[in-house]
Parts: structure tokens; C-alpha cells; sequence
């Protein structure tokens, strides 16, 4: 069976998408990036997008992988920030306000993802919250210097010469990319003191923790897109392989089998 992979996403105002009908402009709609389900699909998974009502303990129980996706920055209250966050804007009409039901409906998909050994992949912001979901804390801000993290480059993008990732020799990330990769980069905040478990797997020139894992599981966060690289990143191939390889027999799952 191909392994379903469940893919976050966010709750936005139906009348921030330009053209939406006026009757229905202050309707909702759950929105996912697409690129990640051609991903998880080209490598051979079945990409399943999971709006914030979904149980998370009863989603995962089904899940046989997940990622956690990229946006806007986790809300400083869960890892002891200094930002203040006007609580009067809301997240669902405005995409760069943090959104305190995304933060605790998606830590709640990895915690959970945790207790039952589900393959793990954070992307960007998702990176940055599996770091906080394991008591780790993050860089508020990154002052941008030779290596530009918040690139005005336009996705799909490879990244700049500067940006590129070392990776630690025998991790896991060296294993899928090699000793470095030049990568995308789209974000102002970063991996600080590290979570529980967790170990560096890559990090910039300039000491930014671009890849993460959890001590001998199948959970990784990485800070670029790899949805969003032009060139295929093996990210989605080692997801939906330790996938299939965790996902539960047909009869497990109640279904029938031939």
C-alpha cells in the first residue's frame, strides 16, 4: 500500500483571494501548498490535507507520515519570545500574523506523531516547531549579513551560491544530500537552544541550523523549502520510504486484502 502522508496547512478569509464573490468573502477556506502533495506524490505517497478540526491523536492513528509546513512565525508565547503580537489581528486575514490555533493543532500532530514513531518532516516554520515542540527555543530575528536568509528571490528556486548547507558527516542529511547543497531561503527566524533530542545535521557559514533530527527516529526539520527547490530535493523520497516501510498491513488498517 502507498503510505498516506498528512500535510498542515492554514485557516484564511476566503476574501483575501482576489475575485472571490462578495457574497462569500468573509467565508473560510482551509489552504495547502500545493507543491507539497505533487511532492509527496511524485515520490510515490498519498498526500492527505488535514484541516485544524481533524483529531490529531485520531489523524495520526490513520497517518503512516506527516509534515509539518511552512508560514508564518510560531507565536512567541510557546517558547518564551520577546515579540509582541497584537491579539486584535487575525491570522485568518492576515497571513504574516502569528495564529495561536495552528501553533497548538499542529504541536499537537507532533506530539502525538512522536508517541506512535510516525516519520516526521518539518518544513521552515515546521522545522522551527518541532524545536519548539520538544522544549527548544528560537532566534527571534535574523539581522540579515553576506548570507541572505529572507531571499526576495520567487519560488521555485535552488537558492544563492552563499546559501549553503554543511552537513555533518554520517547524519542523515549527509547521507541525502551530500557533504553541502546551496538551498532556498525564505524566513527571519531560526532554531535557537535545541529541543529534547534533537541533534544539528546542517547549518549555513554564517552558524544558522538549517537541518535537525530526532536521536535514531525518523523525524527531520529542515529550514529551506524543499517543496519549493526547482531542482527535486530526495527530502519527499526518504519521507515516503521510512513511510511505507512504519505504514501498518492492509488488514491492520480493516482493510481487505488480495
Amino acid at each position: 500500500m502507498k503510505p498516506l502522508i498528512g500535510i498542515t496547512g492554514r485557516r484564511l478569509g476566503l476574501g483575501m483571494v482576489k475575485g472571490t464573490s462578495r457574497r462569500f468573502q468573509f467565508q473560510f477556506i482551509n489552504s495547502y501548498f500545493s507543491a507539497f502533495g505533487d511532492n509527496v506524490a511524485a515520490a510515490g505517497g498519498i498526500p492527505v490535507n488535514l484541516p485544524f478540526h481533524a483529531d490529531a491523536e485520531g489523524v495520526i492513528d490513520r497517518l503512516d507520515g506527516l509534515i509539518v509546513t511552512g508560514g508564518q512565525d510560531v507565536h512567541p508565547s510557546r517558547w518564551g519570545g520577546a515579540a509582541r503580537v497584537d491579539p486584535a489581528v487575525d491570522p485568518r486575514w492576515d497571513h504574516d500574523a502569528p495564529d495561536l490555533e495552528r501553533d497548538e493543532y499542529e504541536a499537537a500532530l507532533i506530539v502525538a506523531a512522536l508517541q506512535a514513531n510516525l516519520p516526521i518532516l518539518g518544513v521552515c516554520r515546521g522545522h522551527q516547531l518541532l524545536n519548539v515542540a520538544l522544549g527548544g527555543s528560537l532566534v527571534e530575528h535574523l539581522d540579515e549579513g553576506r548570507i541572505v536568509h529572507a531571499s526576495p528571490n520567487f519560488a521555485p528556486d535552488d537558492g544563492d551560491d552563499e546559501h549553503s548547507v554543511r552537513f555533518t558527516p554520517g547524519s542523515l542529511a549527509h547521507t541525502l544530500y551530500g557533504p553541502q547543497r546551496v538551498v532556498n531561503s525564505w524566513h527571519h527566524q531560526a532554531v535557537g537552544r535545541l529541543g529534547r533530542g534533537l541533534t544539528v545535521m546542517g547549518t549555513t557559514a554564517d552558524g544558522v541550523v538549517e537541518a535537525i533530527r530526532l536521536d535514531d527516529s525518523p523525524v527531520m526539520g529542515v529550514q529551506w523549502h524543499p517543496e519549493w527547490m526547482a531542482s527535486p530535493d530526495p527530502v519527499f523520497d526518504w519521507l515516503v520510504a521510512v513511510s511505507t516501510t512504519s505504514a501498518p498491513s492492509p488488514a491492520m488498517r480493516g482493510g481487505a486484502t488480495c
